[in-house]
């Protein structure tokens, strides 16, 4: 018969919470163990990546831009009087002198007012020599009468001085004597006020013919402003250029001040970039700058910086030196860089995909032993075009991967292969 043995169930039950613990055990240090294991790197082909080593020497600081050639002289050419356009003789593009006639325009009623303006010119002219006229005979009234005067005082001088003579010799009577001198300085102070009288004469002559000559001088104004509004039917260039656009056509009607052409001179020509606002502030008169147009490169200086930012972006003025390459035009689109200033004895590294300068981002830094890149922490300088300067988290001679990294984000190291 079988012997009932209590104590062998509760060695059982003992040895099946052992296990149980045991496996509760290895199951939680299992789950630690793989929450503390970093995940698998990513693999990255290395020739997709774009990768710089860390430089110490003169880092270049550069500024760029697009923008445009622009004419330093542009002539718009606008009517002077409301016409009609009759005939466009020359087309844009056509090479012009200062001579060449552009337009053709029609007036009837200027004509009219030219014709106008003459006359009055004419009758102006006739009045002021009339007035002259006048004025000299009135001059040489006056000469005369000063002349008779003074021959007669002469007269009664000697007159009296004879009457003084005979006096004395008792020929005379002395009162003929008195007589005679009271005469003579009678007519002496005539002769004296004639003399006053010429004189203001003279001198009052400017003033008297100064009305009819503002008259003739307005007339004048008005008859030549009225034969260059008629000369100026015919549209000419004015320079020697190149007629770049005519704005209006045959048959249309134009008011005054309306633009009728406009000609540059092709051969001066400046460049105008926009460079972004938050680069501005580096800027400065006199800088030195090379534009390239696609068919060459040629070199210019800052001449002008606009004060005001247009959507983002600051306009410069850049003159250009020396001879321009082929192609150079008008509104071409050009590329312009603007050297800021040049960094001695300094670490730098090819400019990131992402990263201003001024900034602290993260990089991946290539370890040349295991081949992996891990991420660092990199405080950035001043930025180039090509090129930042490295402030801190990266040595001379360390490789970066410059490529955009936002792929990996997830990601503290990633494996070069």
């Amino acid at each position: 018969m079988d012997i009932a043995r209590p104590d062998l169930a509760v060695k059982r039950k003992k040895r099946n919470l052992q296990i149980g613990i045991g496996a509760a055990v290895v199951l939680l240090s299992a789950t630690w163990g793989l929450s503390q294991l970093k995940p698998a790197a990513p693999s990255v082909d290395r020739g997709t990546l774009f990768l710089d080593k860390v430089k110490r020497g003169e880092m270049l600081l550069q500024m760029r831009g697009l923008g445009t050639l622009v004419p330093e002289e542009v002539r718009w050419i606008p009517a002077l009087t409301e016409a009609r356009v009759e005939r466009i003789v020359a087309l844009p593009g056509t090479a012009v002198k200062p001579d060449t006639i552009i337009l053709e325009l029609s007036n009837p009623d200027l004509e009219m007012q030219v014709l106008d303006a003459e006359s009055q010119l004419r009758e102006a002219e006739a009045r002021l020599a009339e007035a002259r006229s006048n004025i000299e005979r009135s001059r040489l009234d006056q000469q005369a009468t000063a002349a008779r005067v003074d021959s007669e005082s002469r007269q009664a001088r000697l007159r009296a001085d004879a009457d003084v003579e005979l006096a004395a010799q008792g020929l005379v009577a002395g009162l003929n004597a008195k007589l005679s001198k009271a005469a003579a300085e009678e007519l002496e102070g005539r002769a004296k006020i004639e003399q006053e009288r010429m004189k203001l004469s003279n001198e009052s002559i400017e003033a008297q013919i100064a009305v009819p000559r503002a008259t003739v001088e307005q007339r004048l104004g008005q008859a030549r402003l009225r034969r260059a509004q008629r000369d100026a039917l015919k549209v000419r260039a004015g320079i020697t250029g190149v007629l770049q656009s005519v704005p209006v056509e045959v048959g249309q009607r134009v008011t005054p001040g309306t633009n009728l052409a406009r000609v540059v001179e092709p051969t001066r020509l400046k460049a105008v970039i926009r460079v972004a606002e938050t680069s501005a502030k580096d800027l400065a008169l006199g800088l030195p700058c090379e534009i390239d147009t696609r068919n060459g490169v040629v070199k210019g200086k800052v001449v002008r910086i606009d004060p005001a930012a247009q959507n983002g972006t600051v306009a410069v003025d850049v003159s250009l030196e020396g001879e321009l390459p082929k192609g150079a035009r008008p509104d071409l689109t050009v590329d312009g860089t603007i050297e800021v200033a040049r960094l001695s004895d300094t670490l730098y590294v090819g400019r990131p995909a992402q990263g201003a300068g001024e900034s602290t981002i993260s990089l991946f830094r290539v370890d040349p032993v295991t081949g992996e890149a891990h991420r660092v922490r990199v405080r950035l300088g001043r930025a180039s075009v090509n090129s930042v300067q490295i402030l801190d988290g990266l040595n001379l001679g360390d490789e970066v991967i410059l490529s955009d990294a936002s792929a990996w984000d997830a990601f503290d190291r990633i494996r070069l292969k």
